[in-house]
């Protein structure tokens, strides 16, 4: 017996709620079993957003050099694409032009139950799980972006990992410790381990960062709240630690392993990516001889 029907997502899990969950769990019972190895997994899920948060003190401090005082006032997130998901153990190729690629050791909440203005209480309810996240940065052109009050956007457009489960918040509730969710979280670069933390240490709450997202908006089922990376989570901030002791950006054939407690694994290797297509430079007209 199939868990799941041919064509169903498990975005369409998320959006059944109890009653889903509850339906697959009689359908385990009787399932056939197949091995991890013989399949091949696709992308976690499609989600209707992706929010990336920025949570982790440690993380800012030392790609910033400091914190300033109005990080603590309140939770700052970008938007993320939604259509750059890729599988947890599958290829990630790099971007075109690319030369400064890096990994970002993240968890996610996935938003179960729709709503607006919640109480980070009542959010925490709407979360109907966790997984890991990648947020795979390009930091040569989130250089360039950071130029402008923009945020970061094609520097995040290439490849997001999620998975490889989706864990539900209630077979985590006793990993909750003051408010937060406590999973202890490692990187492994070419199977050496190059960073971890513990996701105790977020300055917010996944409540609370779903609560600030709702805030005069929707939340949706099925969108993606990253928390951001966690220190010693990336390359750029190892880079500026361990100086010429850090590893070099990530190039073709790279292994990157996220590992978090309960939550799985998960195992890209970098591919070389697309040619680049080539454009233009924009037209300049301010202080050249060109007549408006």
């Amino acid at each position: 017996m199939r868990v799941l029907d041919p064509g169903t997502r498990v975005l369409d899990i998320v959006r059944g709620g109890d009653e889903a969950l509850a339906e697959i769990a009689r359908r385990v019972r009787t399932a056939d079993v197949v091995e991890i190895a013989d399949i091949e997994l696709a992308p976690l899920l499609e989600p209707p957003s992706v929010r990336d948060f920025l949570t982790y003190e440690q993380h800012l401090a030392e790609l910033a050099g400091s914190v300033p005082d109005e990080w603590y006032e309140k939770p700052l997130f970008y938007f993320s694409n939604p259509g750059s998901i890729v599988s947890a153990y599958g290829d990630v190729p790099i971007p075109p032009l690319v030369t400064q690629y890096d990994y970002e050791l993240e968890i996610a909440a996935v938003v179960g139950r729709p709503g607006s203005d919640l109480t980070p209480s009542q959010a925490s309810e709407h979360i109907f799980g966790y997984t890991i996240m990648n947020d795979w940065s390009a930091r040569d052109l989130q250089v360039h972006e950071f130029k402008f009050p923009m945020g970061p956007s094609k520097s995040k457009d290439g490849a997001i990992t999620l998975g490889p489960w989706l864990v539900t918040a209630d077979e985590l509730a006793e990993c909750i410790v003051d408010g937060r969710l406590a999973l202890t979280t490692s990187v492994a670069l070419n199977g050496t381990v190059v960073g971890g933390d513990n996701s105790k240490n977020m300055a917010w709450s996944f409540g609370d960062l779903v609560a600030f997202a709702s805030r005069g908006a929707q939340v949706r089922s099925g969108d993606v709240i990253g928390s951001g990376t966690c220190g010693t989570g990336c390359l750029a901030e190892i880079k500026r630690t361990r100086g010429v002791d850090a590893p070099d950006w990530l190039s073709s054939g790279d292994v990157v392993r996220l590992e978090v407690e309960q939550l799985g694994y998960t195992q890209n290797t970098l591919v070389d990516g697309a040619a680049a297509v080539d454009i233009p430079p924009g037209r300049r007209r301010i202080g050249s001889a060109a007549k408006i």
